[in-house]
């Protein structure tokens, strides 16, 4: 409901004899939200345990408190003539703007995310509005006639609720792609927020000081019941995210607890004004036939919001899914958001204090109830005073449309109950079977099908979401990975291209067309995939890595090295638990020092060997590290730094015996020893290297000892002579040697 403003010609309300609405503890717990708190700390204890569970809960109450509650709302604008051509910018041309939407963003999918966006940020401005409005009635209902500065306060301590839960919507990246954030800088957020509590709670001290002074508190336990709803609707989850640092989650706002508490509360006062508006149209000449108007009769009021809220909800994403083979999910949502924006712009229009027919219902005032406008004109509005006559062909169509509405909307419950079913194959089957048009519903099924080892099924399951909603990558990725795994690699490209037709900026496709390319021997077209896909998005580390891989593989050194370092510092900027297992990082540095070093980059590469180096240390990653350091001093070396090539060629041979790397302790001996040989040490040293690399070597699955190892060998050995016989026979002596070895 719409903020209930004061009618500026009523004083206070004389006639008021109770300030209750129905009675004392329906009207706390329901219409002050006294059950406010027993709620949400139910639902936010257990939501994260039972999510499956809350979801087919929050989907059955709407049939009976979100949906009768938007069609409340339909029924005061549009059920009286006169309430319908007194609103009319809102009953006519504002819905018909409403319905245009509602028809583009079908076939504009781009509007959802802002549709949506407003949807939610929009519905805790509602909550307040609604909150504020029963606040003001409640506390003149006590008698209260509060002055221009005390509204005001209170008026605004309502706002700043609202601003501080805005902020938390609106801080950092949004994690929801339907919704966008302005992205507000958490820092500038959290002082912000901060501020506006601080403003609440002087707005509210001074308003609600100044309240009671004219009726005392005991009156204003509805008021203050109300006011402290709003308090824990909105800003004590802002003031725990703020100190504990969890996120506030838009959609839980939207279509939780809080948005059944929203709607039980609009019911409660609506009911109420359409029984006292019942109750003063009997007493009250009919204008026909001088006939008293009928009672209010309760079941059939909320009869009428049951079937209508489901008119408004249900049919709409079935027909345009079965009839359209539009997504059923998408289209969901699309009517949610626009019934729920239209049901705000005409809730703010409708439910005024200050509209002397609504103050006298609410506030049981003493000014006289009279019908302000004529009958509405045309034939639009003949036909529906004939649909809501008493002959009998309208009331069968009425009996007949409201029984295919319940059945509707059963049908629509029990596919939702099913389609989350996500471990049970029957289940989601069934659900397909009622709808087939649902991109959500069928990865799910795709995916149990592949657990369940039926890949067939699983691959007509994402074809039909591709068919449902072309531009969602889930379902795309998914038949990708089947087709690639089943080697149907001209399958898999062919479905690439046709993606790419609806989104062709996508650069996650476009990798994927470049490894597509690469796994059919078209190199150059791999590399230009990859090329465009970061002019789409220089974001996408991948594309680096595989520039990088195959620039390397064709020997294209440094561009390969550039594409490597793109690619790590992207992934440097990632949070440590989205990055990948140190090892595949260690070793992608690695490459990168290899294409520095083979380009001339000898600076740059005994850098990036230091940085593998520093990785590998602190992960224990020592066969990594001994790698590193044997490539560090290959280069240390080449630039005459004999003592720091020593000592990294030593540490390298202690990480191989540590980690008992037989395969990597042989090369590494004999690297040692060709360096002990080219720098000038001496020749029993580096003969005894020798000797201990080829002995190792035959202790391999695959004995077979390098041609080059054996003739350097053998040229050492012609030089040492005799010499060369004492080494072999007892080398450990040397290799101490060579292993304390310094300059």
């Amino acid at each position: 409901m719409g903020k209930l403003r004061k009618n500026p010609k009523a004083q206070a309300t004389p006639g008021v004899h109770s300030p209750w609405i129905y009675n004392p503890w329906l009207d706390l717990i329901v219409g002050c939200g006294a059950w406010s708190a027993p709620l949400l700390l139910l639902s936010y204890f257990t939501l994260a345990s039972s999510a499956q569970t809350w979801s087919v809960v929050f989907y059955v109450l709407a049939l009976f408190f979100n949906y009768p509650h938007y069609m409340a709302t339909i029924y005061r604008a549009y059920h009286r003539s006169e309430d319908f051509q007194k609103y009319r910018i809102f009953t006519v041309h504002t819905t018909g703007l409403i319905l245009l939407t509602l028809l583009l963003s079908h076939f504009w999918l781009r509007l959802l995310p802002w549709i949506f966006t407003i949807y939610l940020t929009w519905s805790p401005w509602h909550y307040s509005g609604q909150n504020y409005g029963l606040f003001m009635m409640f506390a003149r209902r006590a008698g209260a006639d509060p002055d221009k500065s005390t509204r005001r306060a209170l008026y605004g301590a309502f706002v700043v609720s609202y601003l501080v839960l805005f902020l938390g919507f609106h801080t950092g990246p949004s994690t929801d792609p339907l919704f966008l954030s302005l992205g507000i800088p958490a820092m500038v957020s959290r002082w912000e927020q901060m501020i506006l509590m601080v403003a609440f709670v002087a707005l509210s001290v001074y308003g609600l000081s100044r309240l009671a002074r004219a009726t005392g508190w005991r009156k204003l336990i509805p008021s203050l019941t109300l006011f402290s709803s709003q308090f824990l609707w909105f800003l004590l989850p802002a003031a725990i995210s703020l100190i504990e640092g969890l996120e506030i989650p838009q959609n839980r706002y939207s279509s939780g607890v809080l948005a059944v508490m929203h709607s039980a509360q609009y019911l409660w006062i609506t009911s109420y004004y359409a029984r006292r508006e019942a109750s003063a149209r009997s007493t009250e000449p009919s204008e026909s036939a001088g006939k008293r108007a009928s009672h209010w009769q309760p079941l059939a009021y909320f009869g009428v919001l049951v079937a209508g809220g489901i008119a408004l909800f249900v049919p709409g994403p079935w027909l345009a899914s079965r009839a359209f083979h539009h997504d059923f999910a998408s289209s969901f949502l699309i009517f949610t958001a626009l019934v729920n924006i239209h049901h705000f712009i005409l809730d703010g229009a409708i439910w005024k204090l200050r509209d002397g027919r609504i103050a006298a219902l609410l506030l049981n005032s003493k000014e006289r109830l009279a019908d302000a406008a004529g009958e509405a004109g045309g034939q639009f509005a003949a036909a529906c005073r004939w649909l809501v006559g008493g002959s009998a062909r309208a009331h069968g169509l009425r009996m007949s449309a409201a029984l295919l509405l319940l059945v509707w909307g059963t049908v629509d419950q029990a596919r939702y109950y099913f389609s989350l079913r996500a471990d049970d194959l029957q289940d989601l089957q069934r659900a397909a079977l009622l709808n087939s048009f649902d991109s959500s519903l069928q990865v799910r099924l795709a995916r149990r099908a592949m657990e369940d080892g039926q890949p067939q099924q699983a691959e007509a399951a994402w074809k039909r979401a591709i068919e449902a909603s072309p531009a969602d990558p889930a379902p795309r990725q998914g038949l990708l990975q089947l087709l690639i795994g089943q080697d149907r690699f001209d399958e898999a490209a062919s479905l690439t291209e046709a993606s790419l037709k609806f989104a062709p900026k996508d650069a996650n496709l476009l990798v994927n067309r470049g490894l597509l390319a690469l796994r059919r021997g078209h190199a150059d077209e791999a590399l230009a995939s990859w090329d465009q896909a970061l002019t789409v998005d220089p974001e996408q580390k991948l594309a680096h890595l595989y520039l990088a891989n195959e620039l390397d593989r064709e020997g294209k050194s440094r561009s390969a090295a550039s594409h490597y370092n793109s690619f790590l510092e992207q992934l440097a900027r990632q949070k440590s638990e989205d990055r990948p297992a140190p090892e595949k990082v260690i070793a992608i540095v690695l490459r990168m020092a290899d294409c520095q070093a083979r380009s001339s980059q000898t600076e740059l590469a005994m850098k990036s060997y230091q940085l593998a180096e520093k990785l590998a240390a602190q992960t224990n990653q020592a066969k990594l590290e001994s790698v590193a350091d044997v490539n560090d001093a290959a280069l240390q070396s080449k630039t005459g730094k004999l003592d720091e090539a020593l000592r990294l060629y030593q540490h390298a041979l202690r990480l191989d015996e540590s980690a008992f790397d037989t395969g990597a302790s042989a090369e590494d001996w004999f690297a040692y020893g060709r360096f002990l040989e080219e720098a000038g040490f001496p020749a029993r040293l580096a003969y005894a290297c020798m000797v201990k690399s080829e002995s190792v070597t035959k202790l391999l699955p695959d004995p077979a000892i390098p041609k080059s190892l054996a003739a350097e060998r053998r040229q050492i050995e012609k030089r040492l002579g005799g010499a060369a016989a004492a080494v072999r026979r007892d080398p450990e002596p040397a290799l101490r040697e060579a292993l304390a070895l310094r300059r």
